[in-house]
């Protein structure tokens, strides 16, 4: 059984600064359209057809969610971020590119993977999430063996799991995690492969910030097998 501590919490604030006038009625307009129901899911449900879903897990403030759902209209995407700023990025991009297959939840990701069927999600994306670096937070970091058993259910077999941070001591982390799995196989050869962003791995602020920085930036790619 997962540990409790590892699984079904959420950590931090959940508002920043003091909202705008248009960001607040995106909020009040926008969001209750988008927003995933209560219930079972499915991308009948959730987008009213069969199609391909992805989900991207704290998506910050929405740069990397808009870009997949812009390449991929054909897709349904599922944001889950619990902080209301990184809430209203996402909807200024969405509206600012009409995009029509995106959904959102203010919460918990792992209230949303719940509710959906096994195997039902081609990709799933953790982008930078808190390190929590201190050794005694390390139950609080996303990446542990209760969520990574809740992804390694909704993928389906041949689905991409990617990861990418910037902090060393989330790379050990998660390395040591994925390393003790069997149900993911990590698509690398060399230890430039997961220095070099893929081509469809779209940019965000936060990493042009960590580079800005003079930090490394490490992109991980597991196939469930």
């Amino acid at each position: 059984m997962s540990d409790p501590l590892t699984i079904g919490r959420l950590y931090g604030r959940r508002m920043g600064h003091k909202l705008r006038g248009g960001q607040s009625a995106l909020v009040e307009e926008l969001l209750p359209q988008l927003s995933v129901p209560d219930g079972p899911l499915n991308s009948t449900v959730l987008f009213g057809d069969e199609r391909p879903m992805e989900l991207e897990i704290g998506f910050g403030a929405g740069e990397h969610l808009a870009g997949q759902a812009e390449m991929r209209p054909d897709r349904g995407f599922l944001g889950c971020e619990p902080f209301l700023n990184g809430m209203v990025g996402a909807l200024q991009h969405i509206a600012e590119r009409e995009l029509t297959n995106v959904r959102l939840h203010m919460g918990d990701a792992l209230d949303v993977l719940n509710r959906l069927p096994d195997a039902s999600l081609e990709r799933v994306y953790l982008l930078h999430p808190d390190p929590w670096p201190k050794a005694r937070h390390a139950k609080r970091r996303f990446m542990n063996t209760g969520p990574m058993d809740m992804i390694a259910a909704k993928l389906k077999p041949g689905g991409e799991f990617r990861f990418g941070t910037d902090h060393p001591i989330y790379v050990a982390h998660a390395m040591m995690i994925m390393s003790g799995r069997n149900d993911f196989a990590w698509q690398v050869r060399t230890a430039q492969d997961f220095l070099t962003r893929p081509d469809d791995w779209v940019e965000t602020r936060y990493e042009r910030k960590a580079r800005r920085l003079g930090h490394e930036v490490w992109y991980f790619r597991y196939l469930r097998t």
